[in-house]
């Protein structure tokens, strides 16, 4: 069987806060992939936006995906740049756009095979007025280069179980069941795209 090997970089809904059972949508997925010899990387990190993504990430996947591996990157972040901060938000919309395009860039300088995640909706209405703009924008930059990209957005903001546990718990993330929600939109486009080479 093939080794095929995927780092899941972005924010913490990358690395599942709030779910109780400690999988998130990104667990859910990879404990889902029956047939593919899969090794699944969780790099999501708390509070982190897309600059600090677009700095560290190539750090973390190089050593684990190796030449002798089929390498993959699935990459989700937005929420943390449109937090409004004095007044802005904590990363402009441009920005945050020539951070995924650079990311986009090296990845495909390395030849691994990417996804984009779109981020999610939280319990703040101005703030998902800015997450949805960013969003779109994200889909065209994908768009344009040929990268896979499922947006998640419209469709939680309007799941019952997503807002519900969101504003249950902190505010931005969900328990299980709204992992679970996020996992089951990504599922169809993950399962074609894990499909080894």
């Amino acid at each position: 069987m093939d080794d095929v090997r995927v780092c899941f970089v972005g924010d913490s809904f990358v690395a599942g806060v709030g779910d109780s059972e400690f999988l998130g949508w990104t667990g859910r997925l990879a404990s889902g992939s029956d047939g593919v010899a899969l090794t699944a990387y969780n790099l999501g990190v708390r509070r982190q936006t897309s600059s600090d993504i677009r700095a560290r990430w190539l750090a973390e996947c190089a050593p684990r995906l190796p030449e002798s591996c089929d390498g993959r990157v699935v990459f989700s972040f937005g929420v943390n740049d449109t937090t409004a901060e004095d007044g802005a938000p904590r990363v402009d919309p441009d920005v945050s756009v020539e951070n995924l395009e650079v990311i986009l860039r090296e990845v495909a300088q390395r030849g691994w095979r990417v996804l984009v995640v779109g981020s999610p909706p939280i319990d703040d209405a101005e703030q998902n007025e800015r997450t949805a703009r960013l969003d779109r924008r994200f889909a065209e930059v994908c768009g344009s280069g040929g990268v896979e990209y499922v947006s998640v957005f419209d469709a939680l903001v309007t799941d019952a179980v997503w807002m519900q546990q969101v504003r249950d718990g902190d505010g931005a993330h969900p328990d299980s069941g709204g992992y679970r929600a996020m996992a089951t939109l990504v599922r169809p486009t993950w399962e074609r795209w894990l499909t080894p080479r």
